[in-house]
């Protein structure tokens, strides 16, 4: 089966906001969709004009607050109000239980959109392992499996692989869409994921 690759990370605001469109994009097209949780903080403080903690509140306010409002108004997908509590948290569990759950065989679409979902509708903290016991639970997937899996010395270094393609690949951000090796940053680019998968557009992407 064809595949699309997804580069994010499991507490991405916007990520959440496409996630049900995506999957039902790629179900559509029948692609089979490549999980790369990515550590997202590093990825920002390389590849994006400035990292997190540097940008204006100005700008927090309205990425963070109008355009993550309105687009979650237009995906239909709810969102508690503001930013989360436990936003600033560790993401390395969370991104490593998702990685576990590939590894071990696992679709883990279901799994990645309860807790994009549990952190931006019900202010779950995702670097809490109880929390993550229910998310996993939730999805019916052995929770103990997999947070004793994230945990290995093994997806920690798959973590780290994933950072660093998606750094040489010119990821700016979450979420980002490879198809056939185009790129696609964001979730208000799932239009053209969609027409992409249908007629793939002219050019290249890198650049030759």
């Amino acid at each position: 089966m064809a595949e699309i690759e997804y580069f994010y990370a499991s507490y991405s605001g916007y990520a959440y906001l496409g996630s049900a469109r995506f999957y039902e994009i790629a179900n559509a097209a029948n692609r089979k969709i490549v999980h790369r949780p990515v550590d997202l903080r590093e990825v920002v403080s390389v590849m994006a004009p400035s990292a997190f903690n540097k940008r204006s509140k100005a700008h927090i306010d309205y990425y963070f607050g109008r355009e993550i409002s309105r687009w979650s108004e237009f995906r239909n997908a709810p969102k508690m109000k503001g930013i989360p509590t436990h936003h600033n948290n560790s993401i390395t569990l969370s991104n490593c239980t998702l990685i576990a759950g590939v590894e071990q065989g696992h679709n883990i679409d279901r799994l990645a959109h309860a807790m994009l979902k549990a952190h931006w509708l019900d202010d779950a903290d995702l670097d809490d392992q109880d929390t993550l016991i229910e998310i996993c639970n939730s999805v019916e997937l052995d929770a103990k499996s997999l947070l004793d899996h994230a945990r290995s010395p093994e997806i920690l270094a798959i973590y780290k692989a994933n950072t660093k393609e998606a750094i040489e690949r010119s990821v700016f951000g979450s979420p980002t869409y490879f198809v056939d090796g185009d790129m696609f940053y964001g979730q208000d680019r799932l239009e053209l994921v969609e027409r992409a998968l249908q007629k793939p557009f002219t050019g290249q992407w890198p650049p030759a």
